[in-house]
């Protein structure tokens, strides 16, 4: 389906307007009285990323009106966890549009295989796949313009001790910095539970990314915290994002129980995106999480959600 810029402009004004007018639809989500209808299509303070489909009641299959759906209500960037997958038209027309609208475009997943040891090894044939799929994403990034590539170090070798592990791993990701550094392409490393969603995956926790990211010492490598996981794994939210700050270079979100929109669960999102505003955080929080309603209202809902936890006081 197309839409004109002008269409998408009327479109976006009606579904915020309804956002605002009719709070009953969004259960006990309110907004705070000080806020104004405008601001239901102004930019968010932090750059909240969707992803493509979330709005799909909304803005449709069309990639780029997806793109412009989300910019008109106030989104400043997006996230597309497959954007390498995608072919290569469609990565370049994605970007363009990003870039026309002055968006940000999140981390896209360039390696991520929950099924097999790989960066826990110290063999030579691991290190060549890795490298191979480091220069893979070199190419999407030198097409689409993305700055970070997410990277998770798959599972960990019951039969070889964790130091040793840790080891290979801090020098298999040195490797791949040496591939990602020249071209200015950061490698973000997510750790995942393996409490509820992913058994066996060797990277679990902040602190432990912290200390890999330290012992690897390369400005590319840097860690995506995933704050749906890392309230499931350890909790203590803002005291680890605060522990880690100077590794952290982008983050993905989800409410828990449940990964789906702030508000549905236990987390206080509007006092963690408060602290991070508060570092002065200029990157993407990219919005990996579903709707907890289906349909346009539960599209609503989530809209509504992120302007309720970013109407913190500055």
């Amino acid at each position: 389906m197309d839409y004109s810029r002008r269409n998408f402009i009327k479109k976006s004004t009606a579904t915020g307007a309804a956002i605002l007018a009719a709070p009953a639809v969004f259960g006990n989500i309110s907004l705070p009285k000080r806020q104004k209808a405008a601001d239901a299509t102004e930019p968010f303070k932090l750059k909240y990323a969707p992803g493509f489909g979330m709005f799909h009641e909304h803005a449709g299959d069309d990639l780029i009106d997806n793109i412009r759906f989300c910019h008109d209500m106030g989104f400043r960037a997006m996230f597309d966890n497959g954007l390498m997958t995608r072919p290569l038209a469609d990565q370049t027309k994605i970007a363009n549009e990003i870039h026309r609208l002055g968006m940000d475009l999140g981390p896209f997943v360039l390696y991520a295989d929950f099924s097999v040891t790989s960066f826990v090894l110290n063999k030579e044939d691991i290190r060549q796949m890795l490298v191979s799929k480091m220069k893979e994403g070199v190419e999407v990034a030198k097409r689409t313009g993305v700055k970070w590539a997410l990277v998770v170090p798959g599972r960990y070798d019951e039969r070889l001790p964790r130091d040793y592990q840790t080891a290979n791993v801090i020098d298999n990701l040195r490797y791949c910095c040496d591939i990602m550094e020249p071209a200015g392409l950061t490698i973000v490393l997510e750790p995942l539970n393996t409490i509820h969603d992913h058994p066996g995956l060797f990277l679990n926790g902040i602190p432990q990314a912290y200390a890999i990211c330290r012992a690897v010492n390369r400005p590319v490598c840097k860690i995506v915290d995933d704050i749906y996981h890392q309230q499931i794994t350890e909790g203590n939210l803002i005291p680890n994002i605060e522990a880690a700050w100077s590794e952290i270079a982008a983050f993905h979100l989800g409410d828990n129980p449940g990964r789906n929109e702030p508000t549905t669960g236990e987390i206080n999102f509007k006092n963690v995106f408060k602290y991070i505003y508060s570092r002065k955080y200029d990157g993407v929080l990219c919005m990996e999480h579903g709707n907890h309603d289906k349909g346009k209202e539960g599209e609503q809902k989530v809209i509504q959600a992120y302007r309720e936890c970013d109407s913190f006081e500055i």
